[in-house]
């Protein structure tokens, strides 16, 4: 019996630490950005600026201790860093449940969202796993030479790396936002006529004789005077349909709106994201100003949608010379659109047939002639690296598994 516990506890932890530091580790800069929300909810915003590294060695760590159990290298660290991981993070959990400073964990970044009680209990289940491990770590010998275990150490922790880095420098490999490609703006914000609504029960406040009661609109003494209101207040029955997209609003300094003129927008429009403006380099600003040239040229509309105002705004348009007009939204929205600061979105009739960090552009992007087609074979080609690059970690991961099989593991 405790052998089957052992293994099963042993892979259950290995399955969900592989596959919450994979979903989150392709998309360091949501990572960071959950960090900062918690920085900011515990008031911590002095670790702001350590909130992508930190996430890297976070996104890093879980994803190294799932891949050591699985694969039985350093074992008895890997039962240490799951019995670690779930030691501080099961009692923060409970912490978020009953305070609900931050309304989503961000455990399994945006590929699973789950509520602060939710996740609680899914941690207790998981504690509980890493706890016996622990207890029982002794029963776990290490079995592999000095060599192959420090090669497999590095393989693996080259494999746990690798999402991330690979997440700052381009788009992430799997896009869980509601703005990935293929998405309509416009039908995404939109809610049904048939969708539910909000469902709300008021709740009012009565006093007698120094004694504050309860009542709702069903029972509530309005025809006894001896009753003095007191206060009222709406509570949430049941929540209604919430649209994937439910912040898209853009408008210029001046106060003019143009959320409509990008959601019901015909034919082509270049968006260039710019969601932090400390983050625009010099580099990056002359991609922008080559999209410029060549949408001018084809009589493509392009805007810039930023989330800097006032003397920074002014400060952006003189010192990157852009022609387009710079918008503005808030920062998270954006933040959401592109994990890229900056990056450019394409659209077609509202339809976002393109996104790309600035450092994957293509060259003549709005120059083509046949613009669609073009697109189409940017995007096959961006697909043909990502089954490579995942049929290469397969087969990696494939190999090691086998290794470890046929040494009777």
């Amino acid at each position: 019996m405790k052998k089957y516990l052992l293994v099963s506890f042993r892979y259950l932890l290995a399955l969900v630490f592989i596959f919450s530091g994979f979903v989150k580790g392709i998309d360091p800069w949501g990572t960071a950005y959950k960090l900062t929300d918690y920085f900011v909810a515990f008031h911590l915003q002095f670790l702001n600026p350590l909130s992508l590294s930190l996430a890297v060695l976070l996104c890093a760590s879980e994803l190294l201790i799932g891949l050591f159990l699985f694969f039985g290298t350093q074992i008895r660290l890997a039962i240490w860093g799951a019995f670690l991981f779930m030691l501080v993070f099961t009692p923060l959990t409970l912490i978020l449940a009953i305070s609900n400073p931050v309304s989503d964990c961000g455990c399994f970044g945006d590929a699973i969202k789950l509520s602060n009680w939710g996740t609680f209990y899914k941690n207790v289940l998981f504690f509980i796993a890493a706890l016996y491990l622990f207890v029982n770590r002794k029963d776990f010998a290490p079995s592999h030479q000095v060599l192959r275990e420090i090669a497999l150490t590095l393989i693996l922790a080259v494999l746990a790396l690798a999402p991330s880095i690979h997440g700052i420098r381009h788009q992430p490999l799997l896009d869980f936002r509601p703005f990935h490609i293929g998405a309509n703006l416009y039908e995404s914000t939109r809610i049904p006529d048939d969708a539910p609504h909000d469902v709300y029960k008021t709740l009012l406040y009565y006093e007698k004789d120094g004694v504050k009661k309860e009542f709702d609109e069903s029972n509530f003494p309005w025809n006894d005077s001896t009753w003095t209101f007191v206060d009222s207040k709406s509570v949430l029955v049941s929540k209604g349909y919430t649209p994937p997209i439910s912040n898209f609003t853009v408008h210029a300094q001046n106060g003019s709106d143009y959320t409509d003129s990008i959601l019901h927008s015909k034919g082509y429009l270049a968006l260039v994201v710019i969601p932090n403006a400390k983050y625009l380099t010099q580099q990056s600003a002359d991609e922008f100003r080559k999209v410029q040239k060549q949408a001018i040229s084809k009589g493509i509309k392009i805007y810039g949608i930023t989330s800097a105002a006032g003397t920074e705004l002014a400060e952006l348009e003189s010192k990157h010379d852009f022609f387009f007009p710079l918008l503005q939204a808030d920062e998270v929205m954006l933040k959401t659109i592109v994990r890229s600061s900056p990056g450019l979105l394409l659209l077609y009739d509202g339809t976002i047939i393109g996104k790309w960090h600035w450092r994957d552009i293509p060259d003549d992007i709005l120059a083509n002639a046949n613009l669609h087609s073009f697109i189409l074979v940017q995007m096959w080609k961006s697909n043909e690296i990502k089954i490579a690059i995942i049929i290469s970690l397969s087969l990696v991961f494939l190999l090691l598994l086998m290794n470890c099989l046929f040494r009777g593991r």
